[in-house]
């Protein structure tokens, strides 16, 4: 019999990959017309393990360290593996200090090396950090290359409805992120929000994180002159459209980053409902269904591989799915 899949996000289309890639019969069912309309949508794609230990378990920084390799596999050209700085106005440089001391796989880096790693940043910061083994990739074109490789490998994928009668199924493997919230035990919501901008004054060639004791910032590069902003997690389960004072924070830190930003054009902004356990971790559970891949956090596209594969060696050497036919 076929597993289904619910949901078409970055969880499920990297669950069905790994099911479809051990030659199992499975299905996802999407209830949007599209792949990744939910908070994959509105994704950094900051493959940063280590960056992300400042603030996270060590189980995701364990599990992270091998998300750049599966997505270069799975969605070969899109990976670019050029570090991650991190830097601090003058006056936070202590703020600097303790992320360093939470976190590893980085080195000190002066102003001489900031302005050789981003030229257009030259005599604005003294110190930062850089991170040189982190990616990261752009997620929507990431999703529609995991959708790619997914149908290519034998998944099929019906969108616009729900999911029907899980007897129908060998297994079940829930997939919906904050659809789920409600329905699976601790699960919560917390809201990100961003910011597309588009200049020509200014390019960026990595992630640069820009720390603030209450308006930190990343700012993610996607070529053409454009650049995604986001950091805001707030407790809250309401996906309305992004506040003034988010819009506000985020774009006053995009202005200390460079004044350039000053004179960019917003072209998109979005918020996405992620969603969390109290620790944070994503992990897998089981449901009456089957089993859940569940609460993602803001670690989607870094985890999503790892938690992919638990599930699909879960399922095919314990369950042993009915295979498909040759």
């Amino acid at each position: 019999m076929t597993i289904l899949v619910k949901g078409a996000g970055v969880a499920g289309l990297a669950t069905a990959l790994e099911l479809a890639r051990k030659d199992v019969a499975v299905e996802v069912v999407e209830r949007r017309a599209d792949i990744g309309l939910g908070a994959s949508h509105w994704a950094g794609g900051m493959l940063a393990p280590y960056c992300e230990r400042e603030a996270a378990e060590e189980i995701v920084l364990t599990l992270g360290l091998c998300a750049a390799d599966w997505w270069d596999e799975a969605a070969p050209g899109l990976v670019q593996r050029r570090g991650t700085l991190v830097l601090a106005n003058a006056r936070d440089h202590a703020d600097l200090k303790r992320f360093a001391s939470r976190t590893r796989g980085h080195r000190w880096v002066g102003e001489k090396e900031i302005a050789e790693l981003e030229p257009d940043l030259a005599g604005r910061f003294g110190t930062g950090l850089f991170f040189a083994e982190e990616a990261h990739l752009d997620p929507r074109k990431a999703l529609r290359g995991l959708y790619d490789a997914a149908r290519g490998a034998g998944a099929s994928f019906r969108f616009g409805e729900e999911a029907g009668d899980a007897g129908d199924y060998a297994t079940v493997i829930d997939c919906r992120g904050p659809q789920a919230i409600g329905e699976i035990e601790g699960l919560r919501g917390v809201r990100g929000e961003m910011l597309y901008l588009e200049t020509a004054d200014i390019t960026l060639s990595r992630p640069v994180r820009l720390l603030h004791p209450r308006h930190p910032l990343y700012i993610v590069p996607r070529g053409n002159g454009r650049f995604m902003l986001g950091a805001t997690m707030i407790e809250t389960a309401n996906d309305g459209p992004i506040t003034a004072r988010s819009m506000m924070e985020l774009l006053n830190a995009a202005y200390a980053l460079h004044p350039a930003f000053a004179e960019a054009r917003i072209i998109e902004t979005g918020t996405g409902i992620r969603p969390a356990f109290q620790d944070n971790v994503p992990r897998l559970i089981e449901t009456s269904e089957g089993m859940a891949v569940a609460g993602m956090h803001r670690h989607g596209f870094l985890l999503a591989p790892a938690l992919a594969r638990q599930a699909a060696d879960r399922l095919t050497t314990i369950e042993a799915p009915e295979r498909r036919s040759a």
